[in-house]
């Protein structure tokens, strides 16, 4: 028998999912990360719910960026870290939220922001 979705479970699970939001956010802006932007994917896609991107200027700080974000997140939720060892481009996959670190000249050829921000509103994109 199937049970009704229960709303505190929802409501914890949006806040949980914030949580991972603003620490990846507040470990990027405080390792000066350039250009961190959050995109809303939920309902859009299956993947996650949402996307946080962001750019360190060398693959050294790329791979700082990793480092802290991969202990932070991982006190929170179990995560994957795909692109580790060239740090050109890094996925941390937190489950619901997905984080997106790039070299600026990767992050410009690869243009996240525009294949899953620009085909909707301006309001789901948020530039921090």
């Amino acid at each position: 028998m199937l049970r009704p979705h229960r709303r505190e479970n929802s409501t914890s699970m949006a806040v949980e999912r914030l949580q991972k939001i603003m620490a990846a956010c507040g470990v990027a802006s405080r390792r000066k990360a350039e250009e961190i932007i959050t995109i809303d994917l939920a309902g859009k896609t299956t993947i996650a719910d949402h996307m946080v991107i962001a750019s360190g200027r060398s693959t050294r700080q790329v791979l700082a960026l990793t480092e802290h974000l991969d202990e932070v997140l991982s006190r929170r939720t179990r995560i994957s870290i795909e692109g580790k060892t060239q740090g050109d481009w890094v996925l941390i996959d937190a489950g619901d939220v997905i984080v997106h670190l790039f070299r600026p000249e990767i992050r410009s050829y690869y243009n996240l922001e525009k294949m899953w921000g620009a085909a909707w509103a301006d309001g789901e994109a948020v530039r921090l």
